[in-house]
C-alpha cells in the first residue's frame, strides 16, 4: 500500500514538472477586438422601405457597405457564396476579388409607381472602391419581386457583421461591416 502511495505520488509529481515545462498555449489576440465571422447573418420580413443609396467608408480596422432606405428595414440576408446570381434570371454577377457576399435586402429600390428610388450610373460598379483594403467590387444587381440584389466583391473571405440603425429621420441604415484581416 506504501508503495502504490509513493508511486501515485511520484506520478503525480512528475506531471505536474512536465507541464511546467510546456509552454503556454498561444491565444492569439483578436485583431483589432473584433470577433466577428463569416457565417450568414439574417433577418426574416418583406419591408415597404426602398432603397435610396449606397454608400461606403474606409475605416482603421474594416471597409463599410451602407445601404441606406427610405423607412424601416424589416429583413436582410449576407452571406459569402461561390457565385452571386441575379435574381429571377439566375445569370452570375461577375464580382473582382477572392470571395463574393451576397446582400439581399427585402425592399425594392423602387416605389409604388415602380419609378426607380436608386438607380446607379454604373450598376457594376455602383459604388468606387478604388484604394479600399478589403472591398474590391459593389454591384447593384437589381430588384426581383420586392428583393434587391447587392453583390459585394471581397479580397478574401473574412470576418463580417451586419447591424440595422435608424434614421435619419424616418429612414433606417442597413450596415455592413467586412474586416481587413482575420
Amino acid at each position: 500500500m506504501k508503495k502504490r502511495i509513493l508511486s501515485l505520488l511520484a506520478s503525480i509529481a512528475m506531471m505536474c514538472g512536465l507541464a511546467m515545462l510546456a509552454p503556454a498555449s498561444a491565444v492569439a489576440a483578436p485583431y483589432c477586438g473584433i470577433y466577428w465571422g463569416s457565417l450568414p447573418e439574417s433577418v426574416s420580413g418583406m419591408s415597404s422601405a426602398q432603397i435610396e443609396n449606397l454608400r461606403t467608408g474606409r475605416h482603421t480596422c474594416f471597409d463599410r457597405l451602407v445601404v441606406d432606405l427610405e423607412g424601416d428595414v424589416s429583413g436582410y440576408s449576407v452571406k459569402y457564396v461561390p457565385r452571386v446570381t441575379e435574381l429571377g434570371s439566375g445569370f452570375a454577377v461577375p464580382l473582382r476579388g477572392g470571395a463574393d457576399l451576397e446582400v439581399l435586402v427585402l425592399a425594392p429600390a423602387h416605389d409604388a409607381d415602380f419609378t426607380a428610388t436608386y438607380s446607379p450610373r454604373h450598376r457594376s460598379h455602383a459604388v468606387d472602391v478604388t484604394g479600399y483594403r478589403t472591398f474590391r467590387q459593389v454591384a447593384f444587381s437589381g430588384t426581383f419581386e420586392g428583393q434587391t440584389l447587392i453583390g459585394l466583391g471581397v479580397r478574401a473571405r473574412l470576418p463580417m457583421r451586419v447591424f440595422t440603425l435608424d434614421g435619419p429621420g424616418d429612414g433606417s441604415r442597413l450596415v455592413i461591416d467586412v474586416a481587413h484581416r482575420w
